[in-house]
């Protein structure tokens, strides 16, 4: 049996033929942070944070994620480049290799649950190798109290092994690296990578398969907060659209950042017990509370210290996806439990590059499930001179990598949602206005937050009822008007001065939309079709 250095309880492993390794069970994460400074190669900043350096891998690896394609999944999963299938007995091979090199090793092991709502609620073990992962999953997962830990019975299993490296072709991987869920099985087998996302993506990867299919509860890959008048308020988009910033708001006490169910009741939850935000660019005085929150707790993750030991946020010598991860507690405007009701407005945010999309516009139940499918955001090319193009970025349902289901199946379960809550949907461009990049300029951040201000309390829908827009190639429900904000703004077009321009550009992102559109056409409803652009003037 393994040494137990946890007043709860003492644990064993041997059902995973792990025998021989001392066990650290539930580790307070101020001694996880003290093993990972003194023996893996973690460092302090000058306020007490931990920072660690995740290896070869800064981020995830979505080639490299498989589903064990069985007799649970064989028939519901979308299987394709996203969902990639695993074959069962390779699965248990490499499981068995994966125990047998933890064999021996000091492990660290935590108890916790994913899903704040009781009755949703997923029982997890995570076995790590390195004692900086095991405070990841403290900071990311729902905390036990001693009571709950008593009895407690796993579900789910994570094993993480960074240092353990496959043969891809005896174990059938791609590569060195991979993150494998087995739903028959329920493990989440991780190798050859050190980047904590894949722990927590994991997870939330297993509850997009089980929450629609065994609970009907619809999975979002969002943010949420509430508001004084008890209203809940989601915010879709992909990375660096502003889905932490935009959910993270003094007047408003946040559920969750990233990922939430919404019940068939009209409830909705938060996934998790902690907060994974990229600090690239972190400014003090625009994200407050999100720079608040790195202290003593907190790790950051591929970070560069100035010569005083502070962060340079701005530095991407390792990655451009430099992340903190800290308990949702660290945030003082929290709401507990991460449960709300009556989700009233949803958003979704897009950093449209282009420039061409409005600021805010009101969708249809049509357009919202043909957008949420979509889950389109824009990249910059680069920074190099003369290099200003533009690249469209689509992810299904705003989280395609984790999405094991085909996306239409999601949408319809918010188009129906949509219509029995009376929820508002928002398309919001937080990308660039007066031009595409390189040649207009970002959407200022108070004018975003003036607009979704105005959307939750009301005043927008007051302002324009009856007088919206209609955009020429999109179709949305642009406003008018919006208090605190410069009617110039409102009007992408007039922004650009460029009339002739910025119609080219609109008709190309248009074709983007209706070329990425064609693979889901064939599941997709009438209104579902009926909800993107028109095909012609």
């Amino acid at each position: 049996m393994g040494s137990n250095t946890s007043a709860t309880q003492t644990i064993a492993l041997t059902e995973w033929g792990i025998k021989n390794s001392k066990i650290n069970y539930q580790l307070a994460p101020e001694i996880l942070q003290e093993r990972t400074v003194e023996d893996y190669g973690g460092k302090e900043t000058d306020n007490g944070t931990l920072a660690v350096n995740t290896g070869e891998f800064t981020g995830r690896s979505p080639m490299d994620r498989f589903i064990v394609k069985d007799a649970v999944t064989e028939d519901k999963v979308w299987w394709g480049n996203i969902n990639i299938p695993f074959e069962s007995d390779k699965f248990d091979a490499l499981l068995e290799k994966v125990t047998s090199y933890l064999d021996g090793k000091e492990l660290f092991v935590r108890d916790a649950f994913a899903c704040a709502h009781e009755d949703y609620r997923l029982k997890l073990r995570v076995i790590n190798e390195y004692p900086w992962s095991n405070m990841f999953a403290y900071n990311m997962f729902i905390r036990p109290t001693d009571q709950e830990l008593e009895s407690f019975e796993a579900e789910w299993t994570v094993i993480n092994a960074p240092g353990f490296m496959a043969v891809p072709d005896q174990d059938g991987t791609r590569q060195h690296n991979f993150a494998i869920l087995n739903f028959t099985r329920k493990i989440a087998l991780i190798g050859g990578t050190g980047y904590t996302g894949e722990i927590k993506k994991g997870i939330f990867s297993a509850l997009n398969f089980i929450l629609p299919v065994y609970k009907n509860t619809l999975p979002m890959h969002c943010s949420a907060n509430e508001g004084k008048d008890g209203s809940t308020a989601i915010f879709f988009g992909l990375s660096g659209t502003g889905k932490t910033t935009l959910s993270t708001d003094p007047d408003r006490a946040l559920i969750g950042d990233d990922e939430h169910g919404w019940t068939e009741n009209n409830e909705v939850f938060n996934f998790e017990g902690g907060c994974y935000a990229k600090v690239i660019n972190l400014d003090p005085e625009g994200e407050p509370e999100i720079f608040n929150a790195i202290k003593p707790g907190a790790i950051l993750e591929n970070v560069v210290f100035k010569d005083d030991k502070s962060v340079d946020f701005a530095d991407t010598t390792i990655t451009q996806n430099t992340r903190v991860s800290y308990p949702i507690y660290h945030i003082e405007n929290i709401k507990k439990p991460s449960k709300g009701k009556n989700p009233k407005n949803i958003f979704f945010l897009t950093a449209d590059a282009f420039g061409v999309l409005p600021p805010i516009s009101k969708l249809t139940p049509g357009q919202a499930a043909y957008h949420f499918i979509s889950g389109y955001t824009a990249k910059v090319a680069g920074t190099e001179a003369g290099v200003n193009e533009p690249v469209p970025s689509f992810s299904a349902c705003f989280g395609a990598p984790f999405m094991p289901l085909h996306p239409t199946a999601y949408a319809e379960m918010l188009s129906k949602k949509m219509k029995e809550s009376g929820v508002t949907v928002w398309l919001v461009n937080t990308g660039w206005t007066g031009g595409p990049y390189g040649v207009g300029k970002r959407m200022k951040l108070k004018y975003t937050r003036a607009m979704i201000t105005a959307a939750l309390d009301g005043s927008l829908e007051e302002a324009n009822k009856g007088n919206y827009h209609l955009h020429s190639m999109f179709g949305v429900a642009q406003p008018r008007t919006c208090p605190n904000v410069p009617t110039e703004v409102l009007s992408p077009r007039k922004s650009w001065n460029n009339d002739k321009g910025y119609y080219e550009t609109a008709e190309k992102l248009r074709e983007f939309f209706i070329n990425n559109f064609k693979k889901f056409e064939s599941q997709a409803s009438e209104e579902i079709l009926a909800g993107g652009p028109p095909r012609k003037l």
